[in-house]
C-alpha cells in the first residue's frame, strides 16, 4: 500500500489487487482529467497537428494538395475529436501513469533500487517528449515522400480520421520506442541482463531495433524509419553505458 513500510512479500494477495485497483484508479482519472482539457484545446492541437502537411501544401504546389482536411461521413469530425482526446489525455497523463506504475512495482524492489524512481520517471517523460516531437518534426519529410509515390497527377484529399490516426499513432511510436533505453537501464539494475550481454549482441540489437522500428512506424516510408531507428541505436549504446556505469558505482560501494 502507498507509505507502508512493509515488503511486497508481507502483503497478502488482497493488498496486492486492491494496490493494483488504486492504481489504476488514479491513471484513468489522469487520462480522464487529461482528455477534457485535449476537448477544450481541440482546435489549438489540431491546428498543431495539421502544421506541417499545411505547411507542405503551401511550399509546393507540385504536390497537388491544399492543406486542407475533409470529412467523409457525419461522425467523421466527431471521432477525430475523440482520438485526440483520447490519446492526448495518455500523454498528459504520462507521469502520472509512470509513477503509479513505479509504485506499483517498488514494493518489489530493494531500498537501493527505490532511489532511481524519480530518475527513471523524469527520463522517460523527457525521451517520450523528445521521441513524440521527432515524429512531428520529421512528419513533413515523410508525408512529402509518401505523396511523391502517389503520382504527379493525383490530388491529395485526406480524410480527416486517417491523418489524425497516422500523426497521434507516428508521435505516440516514436515516443514510446524512446522510452526503451530507461527499460534497459532498469533490467541492467535487477540484473535481468549484463552490460556484458548487451554490449556483445550490439549488432543483433540494432538488427532488431530497425524491425520493430519498420513494424511500429505507420507511415513505412525510409525516412520514418531511419528517424527512430538511428536515435535508439545510439539511445541503446547510451543506455549500456549508464547501466554499467551504475553497476560499477554499486560494487564499488559495496566493496568500500
Amino acid at each position: 500500500m502507498v507509505g507502508s513500510r512493509r515488503s511486497a512479500d508481507d502483503m497478502s494477495i488482497f493488498e496486492h489487487l486492491a494496490e493494483l485497483r488504486k492504481r489504476l484508479l488514479i491513471s484513468v482519472l489522469a487520462i480522464a482529467v487529461g482528455a477534457i482539457a485535449l476537448l477544450l484545446a481541440y482546435e489549438p492541437v489540431l491546428r498543431f497537428l495539421t502544421a506541417p502537411y499545411r505547411d507542405l501544401c503551401a511550399a509546393d504546389a507540385s504536390l497537388n494538395c491544399d492543406g486542407a482536411l475533409y470529412a467523409l461521413g457525419p461522425i467523421d469530425g466527431f471521432s477525430a475529436r475523440m482520438r485526440i482526446a483520447l490519446w492526448g489525455g495518455v500523454v498528459v497523463a504520462l507521469p502520472v501513469l509512470l509513477w503509479n506504475i513505479w509504485r506499483f512495482v517498488v514494493p518489489a524492489l530493494t531500498t537501493r533500487e527505490k532511489r532511481y524512481s524519480y530518475f527513471f520517471i523524469a527520463s522517460s517523460v523527457v525521451l517520450f517528449a523528445v521521441g513524440a516531437y521527432l515524429a512531428y518534426w520529421t512528419l513533413d519529410r515523410a508525408l512529402e515522400f509518401l505523396i511523391g509515390w502517389s503520382g504527379a497527377d493525383v490530388t491529395q484529399n485526406y480524410q480527416i480520421n486517417k491523418y489524425v490516426n497516422l500523426v497521434v499513432l507516428m508521435m505516440l511510436s516514436f515516443g514510446v520506442g524512446f522510452l526503451s533505453p530507461v527499460l534497459l537501464v532498469f533490467l541492467q539494475l535487477v540484473e535481468v541482463v549484463t552490460p556484458r550481454t548487451l554490449i556483445t549482441q550490439w549488432r543483433y540489437a540494432i538488427i532488431i531495433i530497425f524491425i520493430v522500428a519498420a513494424v511500429i512506424t505507420p507511415s513505412g516510408d525510409p525516412i520514418t524509419l531511419m528517424a527512430l531507428g538511428v536515435p535508439l541505436s545510439v539511445l541503446y549504446l547510451i543506455a549500456v553505458g549508464i547501466g554499467a556505469l551504475l553497476l560499477w558505482r554499486r560494487r564499488k560501494t559495496a566493496v568500500a
